[in-house]
């Protein structure tokens, strides 16, 4: 059972665990990346978490998400397109009792573009779809209309991100890797628009 839940390990809700859905291709953030990158994103973020605006676009388990609502953070919206998985988040949220998230059932990518169209901005966007789909590729490009001044994107992914060299993708171009690591087979990265780049 213990690895069907996630543990949520800062904040209000510390320790508390939550059921994960046993769903093909889902893969909770683990507790020790999580701790590495909510350390990061203390030390970047603008503002403080009781103001932050938050964007989980694949949400999954949302371990990422109710990370983030448990810090504090203003708001939460988490998005993902699979049913089993949404009633999942709904239930954990409704067990919280968490009234600063908002979870939709939509497209990632579709509803991405509406809200940049709508002008909502968030202060940190979680990136962390499902493998070999080239979703990061897709939803990256996506975050400069979504990001707040100063906000942050965290990507997790299969392969180490690099703006090095002749081989880094163009849809890297205009971000700056803050910090970047890697645990098992999971890279994860903190990201920031570099200045000028919209």
């Amino acid at each position: 059972m213990a690895q069907h839940q996630v543990r949520i390990i800062g904040g209000a809700w510390k320790r508390t665990p939550l059921p994960v859905l046993d769903a093909l291709g889902l893969r909770p953030t683990p507790d020790r990346v999580r701790e590495t990158v909510f350390n990061w994103i203390n030390h970047q973020l603008p503002g403080e978490w009781d103001t932050a605006t938050v964007l989980d676009l694949f949400a999954g388990s949302g371990a990422l998400g109710f990370e983030a609502a448990s810090r504090g953070a203003a708001s939460v919206t988490m998005i993902d397109n699979h049913g089993p998985a949404v009633r999942q988040l709904e239930a954990n949220r409704d067990k919280l009792k968490a009234d600063n998230i908002t979870i939709l059932r939509a497209d990632a990518l579709a509803l991405a573009r509406d809200m940049a169209a709508r002008g909502q901005r968030f202060d940190v966007i979680f990136l962390d779809p499902p493998y070999q789909q080239d979703l990061l590729a897709k939803a990256l490009p996506l975050c400069p209309a979504l990001l707040k001044e100063g906000g942050l994107v965290y990507a997790e992914a299969e392969t180490a991100l690099s703006l090095e060299g002749d081989d880094a993708p163009e849809w890297l171009a205009g971000w700056d890797i803050v910090r970047s690591d890697k645990a098992g087979m999971v890279y994860f990265h903190l990201l920031k628009l570099q200045a000028g780049a919209t």
